[in-house]
């Protein structure tokens, strides 16, 4: 009987492990850089929040000043990631990065680059 209960405790506990391990939320705030044809992308103030559970990759970003938007995408084998996001005028934003138990990096490339490495919250 004690022992039954030791495994159904280990079981529950291992359980409970893998689920905090699977689902993670990381953060970057920064400044844009240029792109061909802009000039002001430096002054520019950009906020990625992005949330990992397993293999599924939520994130959302919001200029200051602007609107917040969203874009998915599901992690390959090494934790990378590609998607792309719509912005405000029927616009597209590349978004790319690659996510680690430390932390990971992020790119939204369009109308100007943020770039920056996300840090586990």
């Amino acid at each position: 009987m004690i022992q039954k209960i030791a495994v159904a405790t280990i079981m529950a506990v291992l359980a409970a492990g893998t689920a905090y391990a699977a689902s993670a939320t990381y953060s970057w705030t920064g400044m844009g850089t240029n792109v061909s044809g802009s000039s002001k992308c430096a002054t520019y103030k950009m906020t990625i929040d992005v949330t990992v559970d397993g293999t599924a990759l939520k994130g959302q970003f919001q200029q200051q000043g602007r609107d917040q938007r969203h874009f998915e995408a599901t992690l390959d084998g090494k934790g990378a990631f590609k998607t792309k996001a719509t912005v405000g005028g029927g616009g597209t934003m590349d978004v790319t990065g690659t996510i680690s138990e430390a932390g990971g990096q992020v790119l939204l490339d369009g109308y100007c680059k943020f770039q920056g490495n996300l840090t586990r919250k």
